[in-house]
This record gives structure tokens, sequence and C-alpha cells, in this order.
């Protein structure tokens, strides 16, 4: 397995020095956020895209989104490739979905937690992104069940029969489901700081480096 993180503008501006030492830790890659919401990019993109690959690491990107339903999602995906195409970046690895509820703002705008919904949000989005993609999501939203903060809902994302990348998070010593992607902190030390640490099982993306 290879090391990398996850980065937005939620953790401020990284410089040099926090480049640097992410490199000297042995990470290899970076998931950048692109975008949140109904098309609103993230304010750090363009920077975090920049520095990681001065730094030569690959990097992917991930939307944070606001759906309710299929239809907006498709919406959001097409205003997601659009913030990278005009960013004119190089993103090497998978564009993430990101669909969970973390702020809670589903559930106070009557997001219906089923499965059959959450599967077919991931299919829209995979259906419109036009770029190499995945789903982000909870070992406990893909494998048990799409649920609110009370635990209300049922089933699971159907995201084997999404024939896509998976990034999985789950804490713990082990990735249960063995996915593109495995978020196993959000306590992990790079130059002062403490961010999102990741695994990635492609080591053939790293073979000549």
């Amino acid at each position: 397995m290879i090391r990398g993180f996850d980065v937005s503008e939620n953790n401020g501006y990284l410089d040099d020095d926090f480049w640097q030492a992410a490199v000297d830790s042995g990470c290899k890659f970076v998931y950048v956020r692109c975008s949140w919401g109904n098309g609103h990019e993230d304010g750090e993109f363009r920077h975090n895209v920049q520095m990681a690959h001065e730094y030569g690491l690959l990097v992917g990107a991930y939307h944070y989104d606001y759906s309710l339903f299929p239809v907006t999602t498709a919406e959001h995906a097409r205003k997601c490739a659009a913030i990278i195409a005009d960013s004119g970046v190089l993103l090497e690895l998978p564009v993430f979905f990101d669909l969970e509820d973390a702020d809670g703002w589903k559930e106070r705008n009557g997001y219906d937690f089923s499965g059959d919904n959450a599967t077919a949000q991931c299919r829209a989005w995979i259906q419109n992104i036009g770029l190499q993609t995945g789903v982000y999501a909870s070992y406990s939203w893909l494998e048990r069940a799409v649920t609110d903060s009370s635990g209300n809902g049922g089933a699971p994302i159907d995201w084997r029969a999404l024939d896509c990348s998976v990034w999985n998070a789950e804490w713990g010593n082990t990735d249960d489901i063995r996915a593109f992607v495995w978020q196993d902190t959000d306590q992990l030390p790079i130059g002062g700081r403490f961010v999102d640490g990741d695994w990635m099982y492609a080591d053939s993306l790293f073979s000549e480096n």
C-alpha cells in the first residue's frame, strides 16, 4: 500500500514547508477537493494541485456534494467537470463523489436515507462527470446502511453494481473493503498539521518512482 492524504480549503493555505514535509514522510499521492455543492470551486484547489505536482505527488480530486435527488446530482457532476476543465489542471487519479452528510445538511433538508436513493445518486454522478471517477463513503454506508445521525435509514450503497473505484472511510487497522483508496485517519501528522490520511493499493502507478 502507498501512503497519501487529502486536503481542502478547510486545511488553510499549504505552503512549501507542508508539501516538503509530505514528501519527506513518504507520501506519494494526494486527493484535493475541487468543488462542493452546486458548482462551488474549492478556494485552494488550483494552488494545492500545483504544489502537489511541483513536489512530485500524483493528484486526484473529490467533490463534496449537497444534493437530495439524482437529477440534481447529475447537474453537480457536470459543474464539477467544468471546474476541472476551466482550471486546466492534470489529474492522474480519479475524481471521487463524496455524498455523505458530515454536517447534517441532508438530514435537515429531508434527504431520503435509503440505499436505493444513494445508489441512484452515485449512478447519476458516474454517468455525468465524464471523467475517471469513483464513490467515497464510510464503511457503514457502503456495507451496512445509509443512515442519518439517529440511525434511521436502510440498506447500503450498492457499490458493487456501480462498477467504479471506491474510496472507503474506515478508521482502524484493516480495510474490510479492498478499496482503491482507504481513508484510515483524520490525524495524520504532516508539517505540524493533522490531515486525513489515506492508503492506495495501486502500486503499479508508482513503479517508476
